[in-house]
């Protein structure tokens, strides 16, 4: 049984502004696709014959994943939730113990939710090539066929070929790099050994357990532990989160595959398989220019774009006109709340510009105006000192949570459909064009009982307007 272990665990700062901590690149369609990357990481997966795919993410990014597999109708898919992120070789040890748990021993194939691949047909035939030597007991991961001299990405150095005359089906791993600098990674491509680490594996639930339990027994005792925590809410899957807080930190590059790879009587249990397919990580602005189709000036441009004597750039405007004169080799990025404007050879230090904006406590890193709830959307219309306008539309037959605030007053205006209002012990509804004042202190829920979204305009008035104001006392979606 092949069983696909999609991680969509990162937080894609480069990719600010578009990219934030509570809306991550994986879940965007950055590319001409209106599918999100994660979304596509699934679809790749059309044509192989696999068990339902496991997913792990982030708790707080749960109703966003849920979401997605529910557009694609993958209501057999698994939802494992990371009470906090501690790297790809915890996040892969739970789903592999998960799986022995359960009497199965599937071969596990682990892919990033975050990559593009634009030849599925020649990922296909690398993954068939993969197949029987991860049958095989090896510990398989697919190496990218190098276009450039990149300083973004790490390195393989490709050891022995596996089969005589066929560098096609793989090499022994002599040895993982880091991301190197710009004139050693010239010299790796002139050698010719080298591949593109893409952080895709394929192997044996039990081979990488036992494999992970040599050089970091650790990380299988507190994740065994995690499990034995094991709960279901909703149809996420949610293990110990203070078990699964004692895990190191660790890719599992560091945590196995590096090691492996320079232990003289295991190493070639660590295989390479060169992949060919169009691959990115679209770890940068720069990565998107790159992918994306371009006009006669070498632009790519995105929404309302009106260009003049610019070349070379990445033009991305997405709530207003964007317009550039006489620029060249820029990123520009326009959102409700921010603009980017960077230059292509410096798009990899967007995370000094996040740094800094963290360092200032700004909103803007993880929050656009427009958020994903469970129930439907919130937007920030306005927001000023001690008051603030949200845009609030919930889906028929949900609401928001029972809760109260303890320093702001709430005033709803419901423009579109009927609201079910809990005041206090007062429960009524409200219609369109009709109004209702939550005070401070007031114990408060607000429905759709309908069958059309509904919609209404929320003015919030006090000292504090964030999120730490809400005291959830019953909450249908299981949020504290």
């Amino acid at each position: 049984m092949l069983l696909p272990v999609i991680l969509a665990g990162g937080s894609g700062t480069r990719l600010w502004p578009l990219s934030r901590l509570a809306y991550p690149k994986q879940f965007l369609a950055l590319t001409d696709s209106s599918l999100s990357l994660l979304q596509t990481t699934l679809e790749r997966l059309k044509g192989i014959e696999t068990a339902p795919p496991w997913l792990i993410c982030h708790e707080e990014h749960r109703f966003l994943a849920a979401e997605q597999l529910r557009q694609l109708q993958l209501q057999n898919a698994s939802l494992l939730l990371e009470p906090e992120a501690r790297g790809t070789a915890p996040a892969i040890a739970l789903t592999a113990l998960r799986a022995n748990a359960r009497g199965d021993d599937p071969l596990l194939l682990v892919l990033p939710a975050d990559h593009l691949i634009k030849d599925e047909a020649a990922f296909h035939s690398s993954l068939t090539t993969a197949l029987p030597l991860a049958e095989a007991g090896k510990l398989v991961t697919f190496g990218i066929t190098p276009t450039e001299p990149h300083t973004g990405y790490g390195y393989i150095e490709c050891g022995a070929a596996l089969s005589e005359g066929s560098e096609s089906e793989g090499f022994e791993v002599a040895c993982f790099r880091e991301k190197p600098d710009r004139v050693l990674a010239e010299r790796f491509i002139r050698s010719g050994k080298y591949l593109w680490n893409s952080g895709m594996f394929l192997f044996r639930a039990s081979r990488f357990v036992e494999a992970l339990s040599h050089y970091h027994p650790e990380i299988v005792k507190h994740c065994r532990a995690a499990l034995a925590g094991e709960s279901r809410d909703l149809d996420f899957i949610r293990v110990g989160q203070e078990a699964f807080s004692h895990c190191p930190d660790l890719s599992i590059d560091h945590a196995l595959m590096e090691p492996l790879s320079q232990d003289t009587k295991k190493r070639s249990a660590a295989v390479v398989v060169p992949l060919d397919a169009g691959w990115s990580d679209i770890g940068a602005w720069s990565s998107l220019w790159d992918l994306s189709d371009k006009d006669a000036a070498g632009n790519v441009t995105q929404g309302d774009v009106i260009s003049l004597h610019s070349r070379n750039s990445y033009l991305h405007a997405q709530s207003r006109l964007l317009t550039t004169l006489g620029v060249d080799d820029l990123i520009v990025v326009e959102t409700a709340d921010a603009v980017l404007v960077a230059h292509k050879d410096r798009v990899q230090d967007i995370r000094l510009l996040v740094s800094r904006m963290e360092a200032d406590a700004r909103e803007e890193i993880s929050q656009h105006p427009q958020s994903y709830r469970p129930w439907g959307t919130s937007t920030v219309v306005h927001s000023s000192g001690h008051y603030r306008v949200k845009h609030l539309r919930v889906n028929p037959g949900e609401g928001l949570s029972l809760q109260k605030h303890r320093h702001r007053a709430e005033h709803w205006i419901v423009v579109g459909g009927t609201a079910r209002v809990t005041r206090g012990e007062e429960v009524f509804l409200v219609t369109e064009n009709q109004s209702t004042f939550i005070p401070v202190g007031e114990i408060h829920c607000l429905e759709n009982p309908g069958q059309i979204p509904l919609e209404l305009i929320e003015v919030q008035s006090g000292e504090r307007l964030d999120e730490s104001d809400i005291e959830r006392l019953k909450d249908r979606y299981g949020r504290k």
